[in-house]
């Protein structure tokens, strides 16, 4: 017991010491980048470097890219499963990234579930809005499940990818088609108007990004858009039969109020949803495990899920 005290005590001091350097870095540097061309540019070189340094991918993967729609293939080292595929949507803002910058995720994913990944490359904001990534998510979707048997497709996502993949999941619902067999969200966006976000900070601070910038940076594609447009309240009423689902996020950020709120509305629309809050983490710590020691331990643990339910 005390040797297992002393590994934890000791990933929460390396986890302080992210978080300390993450708020004299990182937080400053989100907060004076524009929201226009040139800091839409910039924080995706800034984001895409970090995920690189922080969260390589694995060694001995295999990318090939996708016929059909835009997205790669990844297979992580040892993952020969076929009869099932894990369907990985990446997040940060509906504007940052892309399957290239998560590869880092995606070849864990794969490697941690023995399945193949899909990860697509939808269309970003500030050039495509509100609901083009979702649009090209559904269009994913709907490729997969001409290749897969009904329920094989599971679903994973991190932050605005979480958000999408509730989405998605409740579209399929709505429309009686068949849904995902299980989802594993990291640290979702719940709610895309960014008041709980607002109203955590302050109670807590967050090291990586404030709620303002973070509003700033979704807005680029929700501009225009209706906030009660029930595809971005994820309003889960009425729907009957969602899926199994993993929700982890971080006790430092300000998305764990988001994490907490969106697993209540699952349940209470009868899905089975375990919420993991990992003290001292930040936003997405599972895709950093050069600075997060508890990144490894969380992934493995929701890769195990989705094994299970595949």
């Amino acid at each position: 017991m005390r040797m297992q005290n002393g590994l934890r005590n000791a990933r929460l001091s390396r986890s302080g010491a992210a978080a300390a350097l993450a708020a004299i870095t990182l937080r400053p540097l989100t907060a004076v980048v524009p929201s226009n061309r040139a800091g839409v540019l910039f924080s995706r070189r800034l984001v895409a470097g970090g995920l690189a340094l922080l969260g390589p991918p694995l060694r001995g993967s295999r990318v090939e890219p996708a016929g059909g729609v835009r997205g790669e293939w990844v297979r992580g080292p040892g993952a020969e499963r076929d009869d099932a595929v894990v369907l990985y949507l990446h997040g940060s803002g509906y504007a940052l990234c892309s399957a290239r910058t998560h590869r880092g995720l995606t070849t864990r994913v794969s490697a941690g579930t023995g399945l193949p990944v899909f990860a697509p490359d939808y269309r970003l904001a500030p050039r495509h809005r509100f609901p083009c990534a979702a649009d090209d998510v559904r269009a994913a979707y709907d490729w997969l499940a001409d290749r897969f048997a009904p329920g094989r497709i599971l679903l994973a996502g991190d932050s605005a990818g979480g958000h999408l993949a509730v989405d998605l999941t409740l579209q399929l619902l709505r429309e009686g088609r068949v849904a995902p067999a299980a989802l594993a969200l990291f640290s979702p966006l719940f709610d895309a108007t960014f008041a709980l976000a607002a109203a955590r900070e302050r109670m807590q601070r967050d090291s990586m990004i404030s709620a303002a910038a973070m509003a700033r940076l979704v807005g680029l594609y929700t501009r225009d858009a209706d906030p009660r447009s029930p595809r971005l309240r994820l309003s889960a009423a009425g729907v009957t039969g969602f899926p199994p689902v993993l929700i982890q996020a971080g006790g430092r950020e300000i998305l764990a109020t988001d994490a907490v709120e969106l697993a209540r509305e699952l349940r209470r629309a009868g899905a089975d949803c375990e919420l993991d809050i990992v003290a001292g983490q930040m936003h997405v710590f599972q895709a950093l495990p050069r600075l997060s020691a508890e990144a490894g331990p969380a992934l493995a643990r929701a890769c195990r899920f989705l094994r299970e339910a595949s």
